[in-house]
C-alpha cells in the first residue's frame, strides 16, 4: 500500500511539474493568450484602415468630386477661367520678437 501511495505521489509531482514548468505549461498559455489579444487589436486597427481605403476608392470610382478635390489639393490644378490666389502668411523674423 505504501508503494502505491509513493508511486501516486511521484506521478502527481511529475504532472504538476509538467503543468507549471514543462512545454505548453500554464505560463506559456497565458503568454500566448496575451499575444493573441495584441494581434486582435492590431487586426482591428488594420480592418478600420482598410474600410477607410475601400470607402476612398469607391468614392474615386463613383464620384467626380473626390477626383477634383485630389487634383486641386495634390496636383495644384484649377478649372478653366478660374483664378487661383495663394496667401502666404508673413514670417516672423528672429530679430523682431
Amino acid at each position: 500500500m505504501r508503494v502505491f501511495t509513493a508511486v501516486l505521489l511521484v506521478l502527481l509531482a511529475l504532472l504538476q511539474y509538467r503543468l507549471w514548468f514543462g512545454k505548453n505549461s500554464v505560463p506559456d498559455y497565458l503568454a500566448l493568450k496575451e499575444e493573441v489579444t495584441r494581434q486582435q487589436e492590431s487586426n482591428d486597427k488594420l480592418k478600420q484602415r482598410n474600410k477607410l481605403l475601400y470607402a476612398d476608392t469607391d468614392d474615386l470610382k463613383l464620384g467626380l468630386e473626390a477626383i477634383e478635390e485630389r487634383a486641386r489639393n495634390e496636383l495644384g490644378m484649377i478649372k478653366e477661367n478660374e483664378t487661383f490666389f495663394r496667401i502666404i502668411p508673413k514670417s516672423k523674423s528672429k530679430g523682431s520678437q
